[in-house]
């Protein structure tokens, strides 16, 4: 496994690491190719011992999202049939969904878009002071595909989803606290001995009894119809002028884009 994602075991816990810090751990086809590796080794380290999986992001920033500048490459091919390249990002946040390990995810700096779709596929979100969340995909003219409006609507409701993605605002650790879309919010100084207090308290539970209520809870909010719906829209979306305007001004520093002036 390259540089892209890290991994490691410690004891009861194995962590998993975006590592693309000077691009503030965006990612690419590459990454998430090897996040799915990443979370196939988790699952032979739960044969292993391993109790929980942390996922953090390398250096000051959880991650910033999907990475902007392998959109211009993309051919028409692809931009006329999307549904592949969503459906393997759905599948790794499915495969994190349903780790037979309890997934918390420590989040920093920012959490923005596929990020924070990969945040609300885990089992906690912990979160630094100052920590910004968003998804901005309707500011790109499409929208979040990888559970971001599927899982949001069940775990915070209609009117804040609605709120989130429609706006393609961000908000700070303690509105999403609020919310419910964090679990936990601690100043930065003190993010790891509160994410050590989460670890103690899973470890100290029944490995099997975990694992069972995990997948019970999950199963009550089954999502596969709402994925389904995610990845028609954004096959819609992703072919028009709106988007491939939106990509090529963000990339060229000319965002926020005045719509009303096209």
């Amino acid at each position: 496994m390259s540089e892209l994602v890290k991994s490691r075991r410690l004891g009861a816990v194995f962590e998993i690491a975006l590592n693309r810090p000077d691009a503030r751990n965006t990612i690419n086809e590459a990454m998430q190719a090897e996040l799915r590796q990443a979370f196939d080794r988790a699952e032979r380290e739960y044969q292993q011992g391993a109790r929980v999986v942390l996922l953090r992001g390398a250096g000051r920033v959880f991650s910033a999202g999907i990475d902007l500048n392998q959109f211009p490459a993309l051919d028409e091919g692809l931009r006329d049939n999307l549904f592949p390249t969503t459906e393997r990002y759905q599948a790794l946040a499915n495969q994190i969904e349903r780790s037979s390990l309890p997934v918390i995810c420590v989040l920093q700096g920012y959490c923005l878009g596929m990020a924070l779709e990969l945040a609300l596929a885990c089992d906690f979100r912990i979160a630094a002071e100052r920590t910004k969340l968003g998804l901005p995909e309707t500011r790109l003219g499409i929208i979040p595909d990888v559970g971001g409006t599927t899982r949001l609507v069940k775990l915070i409701g209609v009117a804040r989803a609605k709120d989130l993605v429609l706006t393609g605002r961000h908000i700070d650790a303690s509105a999403a606290l609020d919310w419910g879309l964090l679990n936990a919010v601690y100043p930065k100084a003190e993010l790891e001995s509160g994410v050590a207090q989460l670890v103690e308290s899973l470890v100290a539970a029944a490995p099997l009894a975990v694992g069972y209520a995990k997948r019970v809870i999950n199963d009550i909010a089954d999502n596969p119809r709402g994925l389904r719906i995610e990845a028609w829209a954004q096959a819609q979306l992703f072919r028009t002028a709106d988007f491939q305007r939106a990509v090529e001004a963000m990339l060229s520093k000319q965002y926020p884009i005045d719509w009303a002036g096209k």
